[in-house]
């Protein structure tokens, strides 16, 4: 823990990239894993990348809304230690921000201000006739297919397969990684695209990799972590040395 505590002691520029490992200790599970979301629900008839690609939700959005509410909506979670240890690292003018491929909205939660989420998030919601927003609790009201008053289906503000990532978004995340000196990769086996891409623009001093499985940048990583990224962050905020930082 030492050889991160230093790491993080020494930058001023910190990005985290993170992905779905980030938040199974807050009890949402990464559905790629074996005990995960895609082993469930119509899994004897679809892969999980078609009940959540945009095709499928036109077709069938019954059946992709009965997924989507059983897997993908998790309003009860609550942030983790590694959540909370990076908007402290925030305040502490450590960390410049976060670029997440979770839909949890966990981070905004813990108190982080600058995150870019590429996959947005399950709180934003949006009439596809008529753009009307609404929020996760307008949803939650609704059984089966929620629908706008216009009578359009509400979809989710979140990326489905087929669809583009926002460019935007893209670009922000981009920019953050020529800009950090350290990048911290969290809970995320880097096998996704194009956010594993974004490894590519980083061009600072120290790379760092938390994740229990290995990835495509352990190589080149200055210190791998094979821990549960929680209890990782758990002991940095434990450091004697993390308030005076």
């Amino acid at each position: 823990m030492d050889n991160l505590f230093n790491i993080v002691s020494e930058s001023s520029k910190i990005v985290f990239l993170g992905g779905a490992g980030t938040s199974t200790e807050s009890g949402i599970p990464d559905f790629r894993g074996i005990h995960g979301m895609g082993h469930s629900l119509f899994h004897d008839k679809y892969s999980f990348e078609e009940i959540l690609s945009h095709d499928f939700f036109e077709r069938y959005p019954e059946l992709f809304y009965r997924y989507y509410r059983k897997f993908l909506i998790h309003s009860d979670a609550k942030p983790n230690s590694c959540h909370y240890a990076l908007a402290k690292l925030e305040q502490k003018k450590k960390l410049i921000g976060v670029i997440t491929q979770n839909i949890d909205g966990l981070h905004r939660q813990a108190g982080s201000n600058v995150v870019i989420e590429l996959h947005g998030n399950i709180y934003n919601n949006y009439c596809v006739k008529c753009h009307t927003y609404y929020t996760l609790e307008d949803i939650q009201e609704q059984s089966e297919v929620p629908r706008c008053v216009c009578g359009g289906i509400i979809k989710p503000d979140v990326v489905l397969y087929d669809e583009m990532l926002d460019e935007e978004n893209l670009m922000r995340a981009e920019s953050l990684m020529q800009q950090a000196d350290t990048l911290i990769v969290g809970g995320t086996s880097l096998t996704v695209h194009p956010a594993a891409d974004l490894l590519e623009y980083f061009q600072g001093r120290h790379l760092v990799v938390i994740n229990q499985t290995a990835t495509v940048a352990d190589s080149w990583a200055e210190l791998v972590i094979r821990e549960p990224i929680g209890s990782v962050f758990q002991k940095l905020l434990e450091h004697e040395g993390f308030e005076s930082l």
